[in-house]
């Protein structure tokens, strides 16, 4: 063939590719909206772009010409939501509790914060699959263990890779906080308690650690690099959150102290069982909170049996930023739950709207990528789900379709072809 023909052939191509890139459009029509941010629009317009929501309005208030998208589906009776994000978790990191192996999460030595979760996630975890189909669009990659486990990243649920997935590199480096009090024995039981005789010694040790990293990033003319050092760069400039796991009103405390003493800005409490009881001090500090799993029992035998269900209203009456998580055993598979937890809080004070945004909006505010992803708004990353009923109720929730940064994904894994294999084959239907 003549060069020019190739050339031609080419241009014809890319000319192609050019203008199916240009449009690609869909809208979504008729369905209740949850916006993610408190706000619900009844028969909404959701419009995408490629990657990006192109608008959110009301169909009774909006007109629109129907032919400047490519695809219209009408989603009447159906319910849209925001992706729903896992923070603080090890899905990606681990594929089984059983077998060693596929477990990923943890380095050996107590201080590592140049440990970096994101380059072991496994994008092609099976586990995913399962989560994903459960509206869990993004999750937190955070590492395990040691007083500094190290660097949490956010990252899609379904990617080719983990270059592919993510979402925002090192956003922040995780602590285990020295306990002053030591919980001992099996969980069914009363767990006796007893004072940590090695307190001062840990607590010493990271604050030494501490001030030779500060001492490390505010020196000029470093000749050779520590990289233990050079990641904890952000934590002082106020680049990253310092992720404070700690569940006990005195580690809170010292752990607010601690803090302070290195005027470190971004500050998250992980796990915060006894968060309720010193909220005041939280919101003089501007700290915000990852609440662990809220279906637990209380450590303490003179608790009310239901105060975790609670934890989230108390939080929310006296204005403090948190979020909910879902650390603990098998916490990998049970990222699923997450929705069933803000059900949970709609159940003991918050409403619907508030116990979806602590699972959606707060969650990205308190990571930093609240003006990507946590809502339903113009601008944002098109990434939401689309259910038969209430996502929080595990009764109604179904979810039918959804779009991650603006793309279809499948909904479907081993579970649920199990279960279709199954069913055809004993005669059951739904």
């Amino acid at each position: 063939m003549n060069p020019f023909g190739y050339i031609i052939i080419f241009v014809s191509l890319l000319t192609v590719n050019i203008k199916a890139q240009t449009k690609q459009r869909l809208l979504l029509k008729n369905a209740t909206a949850h916006i993610g941010n408190g706000k619900v629009i009844e028969n909404s317009l959701i419009a995408i772009h490629h990657h990006t929501i192109e608008l959110v309005a009301d169909a009774k208030l909006t007109r629109i010409n129907l032919s400047n998208y490519d695809t219209v589906i009408d989603l009447e009776g159906k319910h849209i939501y925001p992706g729903i994000i896992a923070p603080n978790c090890i899905l990606g990191l681990q594929e089984s509790e059983s077998v060693r192996a596929t477990s990923d999460f943890a380095e050996v030595g107590d201080f590592n914060p140049h440990i970096r979760s994101l380059i072991a996630y496994n994008a092609e975890s099976k586990i995913l699959e399962t989560v994903k189909a459960n509206g869990i669009l993004y999750t937190q990659s955070t590492p395990r263990e040691g007083f500094i486990s190290g660097t949490s990243s956010i990252l899609a649920t379904e990617a080719w890779n983990w270059e592919d997935a993510v979402l925002k590199e090192d956003d922040g480096i995780h602590i285990n906080f020295p306990k002053m009090i030591q919980k001992r024995g099996w969980w069914a039981e009363p767990q006796p308690s007893e004072k940590n005789g090695k307190y001062n010694e840990q607590l010493s040790s990271l604050i030494t650690f501490f001030e030779n990293a500060l001492a490390y990033v505010h020196t000029s003319n470093i000749t050779e690099k520590n990289l233990r050092f050079e990641a904890m760069r952000g934590i002082f400039n106020g680049t990253k959150n310092l992720y404070i796991h700690a569940d006990y009103v005195r580690d809170i405390v010292s752990a607010i102290d601690f803090t302070k003493k290195f005027g470190i800005q971004k500050v998250v409490i992980v796990g915060g069982k006894d968060s309720y009881k010193v909220t005041k001090l939280l919101k003089e500090n501007h700290i915000m909170v990852m609440l662990n799993r809220l279906h637990d029992l209380p450590d303490l035998p003179e608790a009310e049996i239901d105060i975790l269900f609670k934890l989230p209203y108390l939080l929310h009456q006296d204005s403090i930023l948190f979020c909910l998580q879902n650390q603990g055993d098998m916490e990998a598979m049970n990222a699923r739950n997450i929705p069933f937890l803000a059900g949970t809080a709609a159940c003991n004070g918050l409403t619907k709207e508030q116990a979806l945004e602590t699972i959606t909006l707060n969650s990205a505010k308190i990571m930093g990528v609240d003006h990507l992803i946590g809502s339903l708004e113009a601008g944002k990353r098109a990434s939401l789900l689309v259910s038969d009923g209430d996502i929080l109720d595990m009764k109604t929730n179904h979810i039918i379709l959804a779009y991650l940064n603006g793309k279809p994904i499948h909904l479907s894994n081993f579970q649920t072809e199990l279960y279709q294999k199954y069913s055809k084959k004993l005669g059951v239907t739904d």
